[in-house]
């Protein structure tokens, strides 16, 4: 599998799986919702509605370095709101609309030719000045992806901590069509 169809698959795939988790949140938390995305899992952390976009962030800056891209200007504004997430959170509707956007940009990158050569070096520099020099197939899995599931888990805490009754069935909800007929256990009835 290509760095470039690792990526897609999996963030494509865990985005929706979040875009659940909200809408299973909001179904829980009916008009206080939107207070969520000012919540943190602890203090020197940052609040669900960053956690989301960095997430966004992740699998957008991800997708333009494989491909060779400079970062368009509206990643850089995603990133700069995340950052001030904390000041201003958003709605539940705003985190939604960051995520349909990425699933957007996810298929049109999914639909260009991939420059499957996971061996061409990668060089990711963090602002702090620590530079890691990758191949692309490292930066797609060890980067990339790690970072990705970093957001997405601390966004998944944050919501059961707040008493949003999510469980592993919602965690990998997108595991649901693989699924051999016949074998989904029986829930007895009010389960």
């Amino acid at each position: 599998m290509s760095p470039e169809t690792l990526l897609t698959s999996t963030c494509g795939a865990m985005l929706r799986t979040l875009s659940g988790w909200l809408d299973k949140a909001e179904a829980w938390a009916g008009d206080g919702a939107d207070a969520l995305m000012a919540e943190r899992l602890a203090p020197d952390m940052f609040p669900l509605a960053t956690q989301i976009r960095f997430a966004c962030v992740q699998a957008r800056e991800g997708m333009c370095r494989l491909a060779g891209q400079d970062f368009p200007a509206d990643l850089t504004a995603l990133l700069n709101e995340a950052r001030n997430a904390g000041e201003q959170p958003g709605t539940i509707a705003d985190a939604r609309a960051r995520i349909a956007e990425t699933l957007e940009r996810i298929a049109a990158f999914a639909d260009a030719p991939a420059q499957s050569d996971p061996e061409r070096p990668i060089v990711h520099a963090l602002p702090i000045g620590i530079v890691f020099d990758l191949n692309a197939g490292q930066y797609a899995r060890d980067w990339v992806l790690g970072q990705f599931y970093f957001h997405l888990m601390i966004a998944y805490a944050i919501l059961r901590a707040k008493g949003v009754p999510l469980g592993k069935g919602d965690y990998v909800a997108h595991m649901m069509p693989f699924v051999r007929p016949g074998t989904m256990p029986q829930m007895p009835p009010g389960a």
